[in-house]
């Protein structure tokens, strides 16, 4: 099923996790993912891995790949694959906690995602926590934004943070 996303799996040491990196053609661009073939610890849009090389998908790596292609495809609005972001500051993780509570769809402002964090004036370190997160998709910052309702400040570009969003909404 994901045969045609599949772009290239190569092994790498990240952090001395020895973790696989895999990538996927997506909508929005080619994702990385890697993953210690348990759980996932890394979405981006950007490779870590020097020199990819071709490789097979192993079991769990599939499903990763069916159900973000899902996604995108707009048969998912959750992904269920287990994911671990213990890399971030006990902060960051009660923000990227509260991302994962935002339904398909919805959005929140930095203020709201500050409140729900125990942290009400935090708005800007939850911009900060939001630009680190390590699981695009998988930790939805995407559908956090201004106080005006506003797209701003997204690591992978406005146009993306549009494009989800829109995805989301049923408007693509």
């Amino acid at each position: 099923m994901c045969d045609r996303w599949l772009a290239s799996v190569c092994g790498y040491n990240l952090y001395g996790m020895g973790l696989r990196e895999f990538s996927i053609d997506t909508p929005i661009g080619v994702l990385y993912v890697a993953s210690d073939g348990d759980v996932v610890k890394r979405i981006s849009m950007y490779s870590v891995s020097s020199s990819p090389e071709p490789g097979e998908l192993n079991c769990f790596e599939t499903s990763v790949c069916n159900e973000i292609k899902e996604y995108f495809d707009g048969r998912r609005r959750c992904l269920g694959f287990a994911v671990d972001f213990s890399q971030g500051t006990p902060f960051q993780q009660r923000v990227w906690n509260v991302l994962r509570e935002i339904p398909y769809g919805a959005t929140l402002t930095y203020s709201q995602v500050a409140r729900l964090a125990g942290s009400p004036a935090a708005c800007r370190a939850v911009g900060s926590a939001c630009n680190r997160n390590p699981l695009l998709l998988a930790v939805p910052c995407h559908r956090v934004v201004g106080a005006s309702g506003k797209l701003v400040g997204f690591a992978c570009g406005l146009e993306v943070k549009d494009y989800l969003l829109r995805h989301e909404a049923g408007f693509l």
